[in-house]
């Protein structure tokens, strides 16, 4: 079998979403000695491209989108560990810090977007729930971060997006930050009165939203 041919392979299984060839395909790659990145890059990724278009399209939903994340993230930990015995690594689109705000314990359209970030290339510092602004702020200043991302499900919560908000602009730190907001409370006429950056009705839209963001700031 040869390079083109597992890359297609590669490919397929994500947008199939069939875990046990993925991991056939990541160990091939390795055995076959083609660059364990480029398996990822021109292989998996490209599955994950077709699979947001669709999804965009409305052409397959949530559940789907999961399924072929979670087949990436399977491919990814049988080709990490030699990306990283080459002393390469995934080139990295930037960093996130994200959590839903104090008061709220609700996790799971966080967790959807953290899974999604960190499979398009981010570095996502997730917090958890019940997070205090305080936190977002001490470790988004820790980890230099790009973007801080704010879940709130519960309209009795959505002022603690407005707080870390607030609270960066008090310490000279709001235009450091791209700020996504996001949650089953939040609108587009919330996030603008706010002073959001960024407002995404699901995961794929904030991530290619947020691509697009980072690349005009580092232009």
């Amino acid at each position: 079998m040869g390079e083109t041919e597992i890359l297609e392979k590669l490919k397929e299984a994500v947008v199939n979403f069939d875990e046990s060839l993925v991991q056939e395909m990541a160990n091939k790659a390795i055995e076959e000695g083609i660059d364990p990145l480029k398996a990822v890059e021109e292989g998996m990724v490209k599955g994950l491209d077709i699979i947001g278009e669709k999804y965009e399209k409305e052409e397959i939903f949530l559940p789907e989108l999961m399924m072929a994340a979670n087949v990436f993230q399977s491919g990814m930990k049988v080709l990490e560990p030699k990306i990283a015995d080459q002393g390469k690594e995934r080139e990295k689109k930037g960093v996130v810090v994200i959590g839903t705000v104090k008061g709220d314990i609700h996790k799971i359209g966080k967790d959807i977007v953290t899974l999604l970030m960190r499979t398009a290339g981010y570095e996502v510092h997730d917090l958890g729930e019940d997070v205090d602004l305080f936190t977002f702020i001490e470790t988004a200043k820790k980890v230099n971060a790009d973007a801080i991302g704010l879940s709130a499900l519960l309209t009795s919560t959505l002022s603690g997006q407005k707080d870390v908000i607030e609270a960066l602009t008090q310490n000279g730190l709001r235009d450091k930050y791209i700020v996504m907001v996001g949650g089953g409370a939040v609108t587009p006429e919330w996030a603008e009165m706010i002073g959001a950056d960024l407002y995404a009705e699901n995961a794929q839209v904030a991530v290619r939203k947020l691509n697009e963001l980072i690349t005009q700031k580092r232009k």
